[in-house]
């Protein structure tokens, strides 16, 4: 069973995720901060295998937060993915230019989140 953390302040798209990925028998936990998803990945008792970020939050620097976390060495055993909104390819540049692992569309996410977290964890 993967452990997931999703970075996320949107309630209501990070339920249906975590619904959809707990139903294909992930462990996923909602975090609506960046001091969170940290507490989680300091921790290796708690340390998520995968870290989904959202990239449509106006209200938080996903890629700035990627980029912290990857520098700090907390993401050394973490599988990332961010999704984005499709009309904003500038955010998906960055994205990758950050380094995300896996990049995708949020509506990619919302049909497809098992099956991208099985291409990230091997499963």
């Amino acid at each position: 069973m993967a452990r997931v953390a999703v970075l996320s302040a949107d309630l209501m798209f990070g339920s249906r995720v975590q619904a959809s990925l707990t139903a294909a028998g992930a462990q996923v936990e909602l975090l609506a901060t960046e001091a969170l998803v940290r507490e989680r990945l300091a921790d290796a008792w708690l340390r998520p295998e995968v870290l989904l970020v959202d990239l449509t939050d106006p209200d938080l620097d996903g890629i700035a937060a990627l980029i912290a976390l990857r520098s700090d060495g907390l993401l050394d055993a973490t599988a990332t993915l961010a999704y984005y909104s499709h009309v904003d390819a500038d955010v998906r540049r960055r994205a990758l230019e950050a380094s995300f692992d896996l990049v995708v569309p949020r509506s990619r996410m919302a049909r497809e989140a098992p099956q991208l977290l099985a291409s990230l964890t091997g499963g």
